[in-house]
């Protein structure tokens, strides 16, 4: 484990020099490889997976055949995060040479080793292995009836019988599809697959060096159902065997993630999703108009007036034109939160984009957290400069204490949370908890680039010259008038989020069923659009209140307008404690928390990035409104 934990500080080390050509020649993440015919084929064993517990674990957790020396292979920062731990294993082919019946070991199972067994079966644990990159994927045949295979990515550790009897699925019948080149002798693999069943083998003298079973032998093959099954029980041995066969196939290297990323069901719900896309759509036009007719009659009377006692007989955000711009209560504060907000967007933006032009697919395995937590620490330059450019224009003083604020508030508290969550994860004995050496990494990240970066653009956003404001700010503030209910602030802004949730909540069902369902997200094409959508309804639904709040003569619009859209963050979580109930098969309380902890952090960030969309878009509004009418 230190040896992996010395490559992954080295990779991060690395990774800053190495990220931007390591993908030069092909988007996707991973060049292709031929293999001649006998070539040697490796398996590698990836992590035991549950939907149901949320809590990964290494493989040789469980009594399974274990190689002379266990390996870990090169993780980056993204894999280690997941819990992904690729190790070798005692599985290998010879390429393009089927084989039957090959044994692989057998073990004796202790008390404690049939009991792990038991437990993992009940919480439907399944086991994760790669061939050339390529997860094992199971065939199922579809619940609508029809002739196509679904597939679903690990085969279950076993199975429980109605009479409450463990069996476990100790053969393993691979098959390897590939792709031949007509040119040579080489060929790619397009395809693994495998089918589990549960055989109790017969044999006679066990041979460590040469053991044979009666079961099968290198001539037949063990199809399922055609054996008793080998029930967990301890004190009795389990002889785990293969198969494998090779099968040429049409599909082309460029395409073998087809069959991972179509594990769902096709009917993705897209006109559903398009429906969605076209109502806001539809309503952001309709305010846009609204806002634009409104705005250009207010303007035009404003500067209509010209007689004193017109003038003082105006009404509405006009008469506001003295306090619009006078700093809030805990302007530093907010300064801190529009900092980070940057930071989160910036991150965001550039991580979309690299996943738009295939940076990020998953044949690369833990790029995009590691490209996300990477990003999150050089954006820290964008978090210092406009945070400082926001508190200058408040006139404040101490830029030095609100950049050490913004550089440690938000990755403080999530840091935090997540450290409560990892010991969690510690006490359950899982490979998902992150090892001291990678937390040790990215407080190094942390405090080694982010603070330095965000102490640099504070430096550069506070010597260059404030924003001046486009009216006079008045010596004593004016008493706001009693507001209408609908405009008291919990109401409008709980309001003000409806929107931007409404804009993305169908596409986060399927970003909440990758992350905990254990299936890939590839639509990057259409997150964007989403994206873009929630930016331009987070910017008009905060203008829109904003406008009405100015023209009741309310001139607290500085936290009002963050917390309008930010507050769309509280649906989210809300939504995320649907999903949690209707979605989610998580019994343990352990995973519960770990759900709930991982969806406060999510929610935390979606707060920062839609109030610092809020706030800027009415900061814009705000000032352009104000620098087009004449003040006296």
């Amino acid at each position: 484990m230190a040896k992996a934990n010395r490559e992954v500080v080295a990779a991060l080390l690395l990774s800053c020099l190495v990220l931007p050509s390591a993908h030069a020649f092909y988007l996707p993440g991973v060049a292709p490889r031929d293999f001649q015919k006998d070539d040697e084929l490796l398996v590698k064993v990836n992590k035991l997976s549950s939907t149901k517990t949320q809590l990964p674990y290494d493989y040789y957790f469980l009594d399974y055949c274990k190689p002379s020396k266990i390996m870990n292979s090169a993780e980056n920062l993204g894999e280690v995060l997941r819990g992904d731990r690729i190790e070798n294993s005692v599985y290998a082919f010879k390429m393009r040479r089927d084989e039957s019946c090959k044994v692989a070991c057998r073990i004796k199972l202790s008390s404690e080793a049939a009991k792990n067994f038991k437990e993992k079966i009940d919480d439907e644990y399944q086991v994760n292995m790669i061939l050339d990159n390529l997860p094992v994927a199971v065939p199922r045949l579809r619940r609508d009836g029809s002739q196509d295979t679904n597939y679903e990515q690990g085969f279950h550790v076993g199975y429980k019988s109605k009479d409450g009897k463990y069996y476990l699925s100790n053969h393993l019948s691979f098959k390897v599809m590939y792709h031949k080149d007509p040119e040579s002798d080489g060929a790619r693999i397009v395809g693994f697959e495998v089918i589990p069943s549960s055989v109790k083998h017969e044999y006679g003298n066990w041979d460590d060096k040469n053991p044979k079973v009666t079961t099968c032998n290198s001539d037949t093959r063990i199809t399922p159902g055609s054996n008793a099954p080998q029930e967990v029980a301890a004190d009795t041995y389990v002889v785990f065997s293969y198969d494998v066969t090779f099968q040429l196939s049409n599909i082309k290297w460029a395409s073998r993630w087809d069959t991972y990323l179509l594990m769902n069901d096709d009917q993705i719900h897209w006109f559903s999703i398009i429906n969605s896309l076209m109502i806001v759509l539809f309503l952001s036009g309709m305010v846009a108009m609204i806002m634009l007719r409104t705005l250009y009659r207010d303007i035009a009377n404003y500067n209509q007036l010209e007689t004193q006692d017109e003038a003082q007989e105006e009404t509405g955000w006009k008469l506001v034109h003295g306090d619009a711009f006078r700093p809030p209560v805990n302007s530093g504060l907010l300064c801190i939160y529009v900092g980070t907000g940057v930071q989160f967007f910036g991150m965001t933006l550039v991580t979309m984009i690299f996943a738009l032009l295939g940076f990020l697919s998953p044949s690369n395995r833990g790029g995009l957290m590691t490209a996300m937590v990477l990003l999150w620490v050089f954006m820290g330059l964008f978090a210092g400069y406009s945070s400082a450019r926001l508190y200058k224009m408040f006139k404040g003083s101490e830029w030095k204490r609100i950049t050490l604020k913004t550089a440690f508030m938000f990755p403080g508290i999530v840091f935090a949370i997540f450290f409560v969550l990892n010991a969690l994860i510690w006490g359950e004995k899982s490979s998902g908890a992150v090892p001291f050496g990678t937390m040790f990494a990215l407080v190094l990240l942390w405090f080694g680039i982010s603070v330095p970066l965000v102490f640099v653009g504070s430096y550069i956003g506070y010597k260059r010259p404030a924003l001046e404001d486009p009216v006079k700010t008045n010596k004593i503030p004016r008493q706001i008038p009693e507001q209408a209910w609908y405009m008291q602030p919990a109401f409008s802004i709980l309001i003000g989020g409806i929107l931007p949730f409404g804009a993305v909540f169908i596409e986060l069902f399927f970003i909440l069923t990758s992350i905990w369902l254990n299936q890939f997200y590839y639509i990057f094409g259409f997150l964007f659009i989403v994206f873009i959508i929630l930016v331009v309804t987070c910017a008009e639904i905060t203008i829109v209140l904003c406008y009405f709040q100015l023209c009741s003569e309310d001139y607290h619009w500085w936290w009002r307008a963050y917390l309008t859209a930010g507050s769309s963050a509280f649906y989210l979580f809300a939504y995320s404690a649907f999903y949690f109930f209707t979605k989610l098969e998580i019994t343990k309380v352990v995973s519960g928390i770990l759900y709930f902890g991982y969806m406060l952090i999510g929610s935390y960030a979606f707060f920062v990035l839609t109030g610092t969309i809020g706030f800027y878009a009415c900061f814009w509004f705000v000032r352009k409104i104000y620098s087009s009418v004449k003040i006296d």
